[in-house]
């Protein structure tokens, strides 16, 4: 739901990049999972709020600049049963990612990697014999079933 961005002030502060609809969306949550490279710690929240339209909070436990610092590029993440149901026609992006992505026609394209925030709408990396970067609209997306693990889309293998 976010990454540290960097410390802020001496107290063990620090500056979010959040990746939510809203800024403050992570001050909702008592408890972050903060981590890199698969590896998480659980933390609870001793402050978190907007300032100046960025995110800035502090962990119990993370005291000084040198810890905040120590935590810099880390991403931040929430335990998905804590998380609101999304709305009809909506998906959190951790439900979609290892989805496999056929065309209309059936022809595989592989699976999603990741998801980039693009502006104007979001894209689908979709990774199989090569990678795709298929935009995540309405006319192209045609399908989520997120119990069936498969996405389709009006897309073309060669594009």
């Amino acid at each position: 739901m976010g990454r540290i961005a960097a410390p802020y002030g001496v107290k063990g502060w620090f500056k979010i990049q959040t990746f939510s609809e809203t800024i403050d969306a992570l001050a909702d949550y008592a408890q972050w999972y903060v981590g890199r490279d698969g590896r998480w710690q659980v933390y609870t929240v001793a402050e978190a709020k907007v300032h100046v339209k960025i995110l800035v909070a502090q962990l119990s436990g993370v005291d000084g600049r040198d810890a905040a610092l120590a935590l810099k590029g880390c991403e931040i993440a929430v335990a998905r049963d804590t998380l609101p149901q999304a709305p009809e026609g909506e998906y959190y992006w951790s439900d979609l990612t290892g989805l496999e992505v056929t065309n209309l026609r059936g022809e595989p394209f592989g699976s999603i990697a990741q998801i980039l925030e693009a502006g104007a709408h979001d894209v689908l990396v979709v990774r199989g014999e090569r990678e795709h970067l298929i935009p995540f609209v309405g006319q192209i997306v045609r399908e989520v079933d997120l119990t069936a693990r498969t996405v389709i889309v009006d897309w073309e293998l060669d594009y």
